[in-house]
């Protein structure tokens, strides 16, 4: 499971023209999952999101997690962050999960984020317009 973590101040993501999710401040995570990734995966990788310290405390440090915070997260599902490019100029995505299983697994991944946060999430498989607003910018990738 690859996943990129962006912190933002806005986002939003619209399928056809239409709205599907907004969020005010917090994280925009990027989602790929690949084949072999399994619920336990999940788990890890839902804990890491909502408790990695990517916000200034008192102290002007990164100490405290979206959680701590209050925020939000827009979940974005993303296939081509599992994207190899070690050969040629064209990218491979043979590591992807295939799109069905994908699906579902994004699906359990959100539940997860939602029993600890508030998410509001793109739409799996669908064309996109992401707009988000970075802040730092703090930009996280994590391999779980």
């Amino acid at each position: 499971m690859k996943i990129l973590i962006s912190r933002i101040d806005k986002g939003s993501v619209k399928v056809e023209g239409e709205v599907r999710a907004s969020i005010e401040k917090g994280l925009a995570v990027f989602v790929g999952i690949e084949s072999g990734d399994t619920e336990s995966t999940l788990i890890t990788a839902s804990e890491k999101v909502v408790n990695t310290r990517l916000f200034a405390g008192n102290s002007g440090k990164l100490s405290q997690s979206v959680k701590e915070k209050g925020y939000s997260i827009l979940c974005i599902p993303n296939f081509t962050l599992c994207a190899s490019t070690k050969k040629g100029r064209r990218p491979s995505f043979e590591k992807a999960m295939q799109p069905d299983a994908a699906k579902k697994m994004f699906a359990k991944f959100i539940v997860l984020l939602q029993n600890k946060i508030n998410v509001q999430s793109g739409v799996f498989g669908a064309d996109m317009a992401i707009n988000i607003e970075l802040n730092g910018p703090v930009n996280i990738v994590l391999e779980i």
